[in-house]
This record gives C-alpha cells, structure tokens and sequence, in this order.
C-alpha cells in the first residue's frame, strides 16, 4: 500500500476528524487501514498542538479579523460540556464538534494537564476512529447494491 495514501488520510483527519474516514474510503483503504491512519493522524495534530498550544493561540489572535466573542454559541457549549464532563467531555465531543486543533486548544485553554489531554484524545481518537470508518465503509459498500 501506498504511504501516500495513508498520509492523506492522516492529514485530512487531522484538519477535521470526519474527513479521514471519507478520504480512506475514497482511496480504497480498508476501513481498519482507515481507523489507524485516522488515530495517527488525530493524535498527531493533537501532539504538534499541545507543544505548540501557545504559539498557535497566539498566531489565531493575531491573524483573526475580528476579536473572538466571549459568549458565542460555540464557547458557550464547551464551556457547558467542561463543567459537566471535564475533559473526557472535550474528548468525547472534539471528533464530533471540534477539530483535533480546535479541541487540545480547548482542553489547553481550560489548563488541563497535558498527559490527561493526550490519553483522553487518544481514547476517543480509537474510538470513532473505529466508529466512523466502519460506518462510512458500510455506507459506501451500500452503494454496490444501487448503482
């Protein structure tokens, strides 16, 4: 198999989590090839983000049209799900709603302890990793029986 194709599902995960498991099936991976290159590619983003977490906040501020609302719909919801989970609520919730980049500057901006920010993006990384790339590829096989 094609590195090429394994990166390109890593960095399309790490962009935005949904994105590996259509770009795997895209590229005829299986959906466990899919699973793992979407855990490396997550946890990848999340590693550069929590050594690199200040600076990135720092160039966001800088380069953002517009100062960020305090109360936004969004901000409002983190906030909601951090006071009710704490960060295996930002974990949960960051393939689903956040980006891999999106949710560690959430999970850093709430200070949480960085080895507990890793284990918890990795738990759910394996989780809808596995979820969503077995999904879509039961998706895209239904298309064999409509076409």
């Amino acid at each position: 198999m094609s590195f090429g194709k394994y990166f390109t599902v890593m960095v399309a995960t790490a962009i935005k989590f949904f994105n590996g498991p259509i770009a795997g099936i895209a590229l005829d991976l299986t959906w466990w090839e899919t699973a793992i290159c979407c855990v490396i590619g997550m946890m990848s983003a999340v590693t550069i983000v929590i050594f690199l977490g200040n600076t990135v906040q720092r160039l966001i501020a800088k380069y953002r049209k517009t100062p960020a609302k305090l109360f936004s719909k969004r901000t409002r919801f983190a906030v909601k799900i951090w006071k009710k989970l704490g960060i295996l609520g930002i974990a949960f919730f960051t393939p689903l709603f956040f980006t891999p980049i999106g949710g560690t500057l959430l999970a850093l901006s709430f200070k949480v302890e960085v080895k507990k920010i890793w284990f918890s993006m990795l738990l759910f990384a394996v989780i809808w990793g596995v979820v969503f790339s077995y999904f879509v590829s039961q998706v895209a096989s239904l298309k064999s029986y409509f076409l």
